[in-house]
């Protein structure tokens, strides 16, 4: 039994005798941890491309909303008259506009 601990650990500082091994080591620990793209780095650059494709999304979404409504409101005279009397409050000279707004629930 003792005869296997001791070849191990002469397997062992015979690796870590090796040159090569210790030259792989040193530049595994200086790419994890002290190159400009260690992991660390490499983590925060994926949470922004996340964010940013995100934004990217919702951007896309809003604008062809807005490309839609546009058209709709180019194209439709009423639809026209109803944003304009919802959302800057025009009016003809003789009547008054209303705008009820439900409240969000939280």
């Amino acid at each position: 039994m003792m005869n296997i601990s001791a070849e191990k650990m002469k397997r062992l500082l015979d690796l870590i005798k090796n040159k090569y091994f210790l030259v792989t080591v040193a530049f595994v620990v200086w790419m994890i941890f002290f190159d400009r793209n260690d992991l660390f780095s490499q983590y925060q650059y994926h949470q922004q491309l996340n964010k940013l494709e995100q934004e990217r999304d919702f951007y896309k979404t809003e604008t062809a909303n807005v490309n839609r409504d546009l058209d709709e409101l180019s194209s439709d005279k009423v639809k026209l008259e109803k944003f304009a009397r919802e959302k800057y409050l025009m009016k003809k000279d003789n009547e008054d506009v209303f705008v009820v707004e439900r409240e969000k629930a939280e």
